[in-house]
């Protein structure tokens, strides 16, 4: 038996913000923002809406495409750093508004690495047999707790919610190993306090996540007795141009063999690993039994790699 990804949901809210905008807003420029990240625009949440509602339009197609009844989920995993509340968790949330059967949901924490943090622990689940079925999401309003005068983070993120409906099956589809880290000791580079907003030490925390992720992905194909011959595609975090452009020169492979889609939405933190992997999947870039690799790296600090046979 095998965890495989029955379906895929994406929700972007609709409103854009390009560079333009922001050159009205701040001391920017849309060519030193391309320049500096890739991203060309971002999208950008209602006021009123929460990163519950983003996720319920991402799981209910997930959900569809699934081929699944709702009351067939039996856990609902949100990766968010943008909550509804403090509690109830928003996963508690999402389940109430998708119908489902009182399912075990809860809230996981790991900033940009939370939906592979909760891809590893949604198979574990599977492959334990306490589970059949496990909803993974990464949802995200980051535009709420920005700074919107610091240009150094308020060009960088954008809000939107990816998820994933997991299952056990007899196909051979799985995922073939995981490597997860975390360091406390440089919370300071990436945070964001109880009632205030986002700070960033930019040039740490780019060398950082260079050598996390790298680090990272080796160790997980080296536990999936792979090499990146083996891999048709690598996922990486939505970061930062930089940062996926490093990645490859990192690990020797062509650029083209790194997935990236920062210049439509910028950096959705949880959520844009799970956006990212639907565009991969609607696209054809990659097909049944093919092999990726997906690394992510956030505050806490927290980062990781996963090996995915499609």
């Amino acid at each position: 038996m095998g965890v495989e990804i029955l379906g895929v949901g994406k929700y972007i809210p609709p409103r854009v913000l390009t560079n333009s905008d922001l050159e009205k807003i701040l001391d920017t420029s849309d060519e030193w923002i391309i320049t500096r990240t890739g991203i060309k625009e971002r999208h950008i949440a209602e006021e009123w809406e929460k990163a519950s509602d983003l996720a319920l339009k991402a799981c209910e197609e997930a959900i569809e495409n699934s081929k699944l009844n709702k009351k067939d989920i039996e856990a609902v995993i949100v990766a968010t750093s943008t909550p509804d509340m403090i509690f109830p968790s928003t996963a508690c949330f999402l389940a109430d508004k998708l119908g489902l059967n009182k399912p075990m949901a809860f809230d996981l924490s790991a900033a940009c690495s939370g939906f592979i943090y909760g891809l590893t622990i949604g198979s574990s689940f599977l492959k334990s047999g306490q589970f059949k079925n496990v909803l993974v999401v990464g949802t995200e309003v980051f535009s709420q707790i920005l700074d919107w005068s610091d240009r150094s983070t308020a060009v960088i993120f954008g809000d939107g919610a990816g998820a994933v409906v997991l299952s056990l099956t007899d196909s051979d589809s799985d995922i073939l190993s995981a490597e997860m880290k975390s360091d406390g000791s440089h919370w300071g580079s990436l945070n964001c306090p109880v009632g205030e907003k986002l700070r960033m030490r930019g040039r740490e925390t780019f060398k950082l996540a260079i050598k996390s992720m790298e680090t990272a992905s080796k160790k997980a194909l080296e536990k999936a007795n792979l090499t990146l011959d083996d891999i048709k595609l690598i996922i990486p975090h939505q970061a930062n141009i930089r940062i996926i452009n490093a990645i490859a020169e990192r690990l020797n492979v062509p650029e083209e063999k790194v997935f990236s889609n920062i210049h439509k939405y910028g950096n959705t933190s949880a959520a844009s690993i799970p956006i990212a992997l639907y565009d991969v999947i609607k696209e054809g870039k990659i097909n049944k039994g093919d092999n990726i690799l997906l690394t992510a790296f956030g505050g806490g600090l927290t980062w990781g790699s996963i090996v995915l046979r499609y």
